[in-house]
């Protein structure tokens, strides 16, 4: 009985980590102006700098050869924290 009763508790669990984080990420709302869609985003995997500082999982833009699309870029806003873009386009 207990193993079936943690199974299930799991298997909510997971359920809603699963959907948690797309409702997060939509309730903060869309980029504004030039913005990046869904599409053109990547994961970042933790890692540690040469200094030994940890950096922690996280969403960007997807690598290409323009700046004016990405959510640092003046204009733009990150959709994951709301912060606006601060640096210059080229």
């Amino acid at each position: 009985m207990h193993l079936l009763l943690r199974r299930i508790l799991l298997i909510l669990f997971a359920m809603t980590m699963a959907f948690s984080l797309p409702l997060e990420a939509s309730a903060k709302g869309k980029p504004r102006g030039g913005g990046t869609s869904k599409g053109s985003e990547t994961s970042v995997r933790g890692y540690t700098k040469r200094d030994g500082t940890y950096v922690a999982p996280h969403r960007r833009t997807s690598p290409d050869t323009s700046k004016n699309n990405n959510w640092s870029t003046k204009g733009n806003q990150n959709p994951y924290t709301g912060k606006p873009g601060t640096k210059e386009p080229n």
